[in-house]
């Protein structure tokens, strides 16, 4: 059975996701933790439920980013971490500490990426007139939003949608498609080789592959 630990900042929906999935749509790993930097995020409650260990590491009292960092891969590593979940988590990760985890750490990312990184992608889609907005499974390199993507899925924008209903819509097909990923990462399906993603042995190009 592999482990896989989670990271939240807020609601945990995606974590909910896992929750709900490990056992059947992800039949041979369980989550062995949840840590989050604060300490009344939602999804700490969710993991309560669910009988998992949670932590919150605030980075109240650490210098800078390294040292939050060291502490909080120190805490990890007591979970022996197969696969490592971002789930909104909403901090910015060192270097050092991405490469210690890169392959076996991964992030969904509310756009197509490479389009709009960042923050505000529902409504940036938006004002570009896009009609077709989504959501991309990338591993997670020191580049933000800018490791190789493995999976992507997309949604219709409409003509009088706003930011809210575009989220929503993209959010349903996150909760499909991640643990869907995590699930080749946990199979040794998935891996990360010379800067691509890998599936069953091929290399998926730069968008990965797509689900409608």
């Amino acid at each position: 059975m592999k482990n896989i630990v989670v990271l939240v900042s807020g609601s945990g929906s995606n974590l909910q996701a896992f929750i709900d999935a490990c056992g059947n749509k992800i039949p041979n790993a369980r989550i062995s933790a949840v840590i989050s930097n604060k300490s009344d995020a939602y999804g700490l409650q969710r993991a309560l439920s669910a009988g998992i260990n949670i932590h919150s590491l605030s980075a109240a009292g650490y210098e800078n980013r390294e040292q939050y960092d060291s502490a909080l891969a120190t805490l990890i590593d007591l979970h022996k971490p197969d696969v490592i979940i971002l789930a909104g988590f909403m901090r910015i990760l060192s270097e050092d500490f991405v490469l210690r985890y890169q392959g076996k750490m991964l992030n969904i990312h509310p756009s197509l990426l490479p389009k709009y990184t960042g923050l505000h992608t529902h409504q940036r889609a938006i004002n570009a007139r896009d009609k077709e907005h989504g959501t991309s499974v990338h591993f997670v390199t020191p580049e933000l939003d800018g490791g190789p993507v493995i999976l992507q899925a997309k949604v219709p924008i409409f003509e009088d949608d706003n930011a809210e209903e575009v989220a929503s819509r993209v959010q349903a097909q996150e909760h499909v498609i991640y643990p869907m990923v995590a699930n080749w990462l946990v199979e040794g399906r998935l891996l990360m080789k010379e800067g691509k993603a890998v599936l069953d042995g091929e290399a998926l190009g730069l968008s990965g592959l797509e689900t409608e």
